[in-house]
């Protein structure tokens, strides 16, 4: 459990990070092209990563459904936009809206799904979040 934690604060600190960069080339440039590079960097690395150990193309991979696929767009959309609001309201700012538009979305589905949820807690959650964002718009 305490590398699970490890991983998820890296990959935290990590999206908080690509953030900082990508907004500071969206100023430079705009924030379409800084996910551009965001993506085609990111896919030469996965490519010779995935070339280096293999499987990069699973057996099935073109019989999956098409939504399967729709992950990718949506992440472009998402770094386009992150690199965008960086620059304008700040990382900290970025970073827990985001995360509320997550913890809102998340209950939504699991809500949709049928899976067992605490709704309470989840909306508490979301509550404490953008409490934390209030706090840090105090002079």
């Amino acid at each position: 459990m305490i590398l699970s934690i490890f991983f998820a604060l890296t990959a935290g600190a990590l999206v908080s990070l690509s953030r900082q960069i990508n907004g500071r080339l969206a100023l430079s440039t705009a924030p379409l092209i800084a996910s551009f590079w965001n993506h085609l960097v990111g896919f030469v690395a996965l490519s010779v990563l995935g070339l280096i150990i293999g499987g990069l193309v699973p057996p099935g991979a073109a019989d999956a459904p098409w939504h399967a696929y729709v992950g990718g767009p949506i992440g472009v959309v998402f770094v386009a936009a992150g690199s965008w609001l960086i620059a304008r309201i700040g990382a900290a700012n970025t970073a827990l809206l985001v995360i509320s538009g997550q913890m809102v979305s998340g209950v939504a589905l699991d809500l949709l799904r049928n899976v067992p949820t605490t709704l309470w807690a989840s909306s508490l959650g979301v509550v404490l979040i953008l409490a934390g964002m209030a706090l840090t718009q105090r002079r």
